[in-house]
């Protein structure tokens, strides 16, 4: 394992997109847990309206990750989208310190974070490109590893936003996140290297156009994750009610079922992505399947806080597998368009999150919380039998000159 971790700071910029990451992950991290509370106590929003500045913000970034992703694979260049991106959600945590006017900061934050959208998928783009430079043969190791980044920001992140907010109060925890952004937007300014990427003609873009955006090879998995992002936000978003409603469990029941299933994410994620090698990451999408089939089975019958807390082992091998192999598994299907193919894993991940999210409480509210868990069971179960469907090749080759028909 340590010669696989030495071999992965061989690939050109990795160390760098490594500290970025993580970076990343303790700016989002570190204002997710307080910015309903600040919006809605101190700005004065309403619930709806906090509903409605988050969907319209998803919405927008979605919009601009499309119209960035098959571009950064035909000359842009992806630093300085990077860059823009990242001063982009400099100036959008800025927003929420300047702006007291609802409409002017939906407006404003909108087309800020949607700008921002592309930076991390343009990093794991870079990434994967570094990596096929380097002729490296541990690619899903090396793209799990740097999601696990992500989540170890997660874990750093509300520790230190807590610090923050209890010494400088909301103005502070904003500032602190435009300090984060901008110290990535002047590291990958100073010291990620400009990768010049090969213009391709007009008629290879239209074949890959209607390769990537229009097979069902990449359009079931596409929804599938969708569904699968979806039903890990109800479950966010459910399971604490759940415990307390339901089961009348504690608070502390509550914080163990968090902090048992962020901890394993990180070590199952490192290990999964070890196992490259040796499983495919499309088996693995489908144990991963298989293992949230489980989960959502116990949680629906569960009587007791414990059940879900013992559960949790499960949950987190279902998020390692669809955070840190899914990445993998989209540029395993495109491997010649690194740009397209993490933008349309990273969009199922906002949509998904965006839908769990507005119509997890709604199910909730109509049908009870343990019945949610049945709508999940059942998601998981139609995404388990799209992917299932999907063809098992590793990789999908982009039509050539010779191939014009296919």
């Amino acid at each position: 394992m340590y010669t696989r971790l030495k071999n992965l700071f061989s690939i050109k910029g990795y160390i760098l997109l490594v500290i970025c990451l993580l970076l990343v992950g303790i700016g989002i991290s570190i204002t997710s847990p307080y910015l309903p509370l600040y919006l809605t106590e101190e700005f004065g929003m309403s619930v709806g309206a906090f509903g409605v500045l988050m969907a319209v913000s998803s919405i927008s970034g979605v919009v601009v990750n499309l119209l960035i992703a098959k571009r950064s694979d035909n000359g842009f260049d992806r630093k300085w989208i990077i860059i823009i991106a990242t001063i982009s959600a400099a100036l959008g945590f800025a927003s929420y310190i300047v702006i007291d006017n609802f409409f002017i900061l939906l407006i404003v934050v909108s087309l800020f974070n949607g700008l921002a959208a592309p930076a991390i998928p343009q990093i794991y783009a870079y990434a994967q490109e570094s990596a096929n430079e380097s002729k490296s043969d541990d690619k899903t190791f090396a793209m799990s590893t740097l999601r696990s980044l992500i989540s170890l920001g997660f874990l750093v992140g509300p520790l230190v936003g807590t610090l923050i907010l209890e010494a400088s109060g909301y103005k502070g925890l904003f500032l602190g996140a435009v300090f984060i952004y901008l110290t990535v937007a002047l590291l990958i300014f100073f010291f990620l290297q400009q990768r010049k990427v090969l213009k391709k003609s007009n008629e290879n873009n239209k074949r890959l156009e209607a390769f990537s955006l229009k097979s069902r090879q990449i359009l079931h998995p596409f929804i599938a994750f969708i569904f699968l992002f979806m039903v890990n936000a109800i479950n966010l978003i459910i399971t604490p009610l759940f415990i307390v409603n339901e089961l009348q469990g504690s608070y502390r029941d509550i914080g163990l079922v968090v902090s048992i299933c962020a901890g394993l994410e990180i070590p199952i994620m490192l290990v999964l992505g070890a196992l490259g090698k040796k499983i495919s990451n499309h088996t693995l999408i489908i144990y991963g399947c298989s293992i949230a089939v489980i989960y959502y089975t116990i949680l629906s019958i569960s009587t007791h806080s414990w059940q879900i807390i013992v559960a949790q082992l499960m949950q987190a091998s279902f998020v390692a597998i669809v955070m840190g192999n899914g990445l993998s598994y989209f540029n395993e299907l495109l491997p010649n368009t690194p740009g397209l193919a993490t933008t349309i894993y990273y969009n199922a991940t906002i949509i998904g999150r965006l839908v769990g999210t507005l119509g997890g409480g709604s199910i909730a509210q109509f049908v009870g919380f343990r019945q949610v868990y049945w709508v999940c069971l059942v998601v998981v179960s139609f995404s388990f039998f799209i992917l299932w469907r999907t063809s098992h090749s590793k990789e999908m080759k982009v039509p050539t000159e010779q191939s014009r028909s296919v």
